[in-house]
């Protein structure tokens, strides 16, 4: 066989309509990435449409090239060649997974890019379904993804729920505060202290707490401001930072 008939197989009919199928996956699946991406474009997220588009079109790029083995190399490529499309899906989830973690941040008590972190992670099972030939399951993923990320947030200020507040507070030198004391003050402002959530740190001679305040229904609790001017003016607080618990 000339070198001549080697590359004409990559230019055959059959070789050319695989790789349009292949191709009309990848758009597909790009379409449906920034379609969830759009979400977290929208209020200003370190990963946007782009992020989302690639995944996913990669996701299903990986996943479908794994269903077409005897076309690989041209045809040229060992008949008994096997793949297994599961390990190709393992390998695509798994590196999701490290991409998903840069996007989580934390700074004390607050935690963010969880809900990023998990929409990457389900822009990469969009990719898989499309990838593997599910195109009505990877169409109603990704609807029902961004209609929970756009959407659910208001299903959640309906429900019950009780905010959080991250307290740090740094106490003058020589000023011991007393725990209970601390709680009773801040149940009289409608907040109680998350259990397990009260920590003490002492550096030369100062002592400095950090803790969750939890409001006591959806409706108690002082604002924020209310709070930040009291404390502001306790002569036993040298400083303090106010902040909402958030996930």
């Amino acid at each position: 066989m000339s070198w001549f008939d080697v590359l004409a197989a990559y230019w055959s009919k059959t070789e050319l309509a695989t790789n349009g199928l292949i191709l009309l996956n990848i758009i597909g699946a790009l379409l449906l990435g920034l379609m969830v991406g759009y979400e977290r474009s929208y209020h200003g997220r370190a990963a946007g449409m782009r992020t989302y588009g690639l995944v996913c079109m990669a996701s299903a790029a990986l996943t479908i090239i794994a269903g077409y083995p005897n076309f690989w190399f041209g045809g040229h490529g060992d008949s008994l060649l096997t793949t297994d499309p599961t390990r190709v899906i393992q390998g695509v989830v798994t590196g999701i997974g490290f991409l998903g973690a840069g996007v989580i941040m934390r700074e004390g008590f607050n935690i963010s890019g969880l809900t990023t972190a998990a929409s990457i992670w389900t822009s990469s099972v969009i990719g898989i379904l499309v990838g593997v030939g599910f195109y009505l399951a990877g169409i109603a993923l990704a609807f029902i993804a961004a209609m929970i990320m756009i959407y659910l947030n208001r299903v959640e200020a309906i429900l019950p729920s009780r905010h959080a507040l991250a307290v740090s507070m740094r106490f003058v030198p020589g000023y011991r505060p007393r725990e209970e004391v601390l709680r009773r003050i801040a149940l009289e402002r409608g907040y109680e202290i998350a259990g397990g959530s009260l920590t003490i740190g002492f550096k030369d001679g100062v002592q400095e707490w950090r803790f969750v305040a939890l409001a006591l229904s959806k409706h108690s609790g002082a604002p924020l401001s209310e709070l930040a001017d009291e404390l502001s003016k306790f002569e036993g607080i040298e400083g303090f930072l106010l902040s909402h618990a958030r996930n």
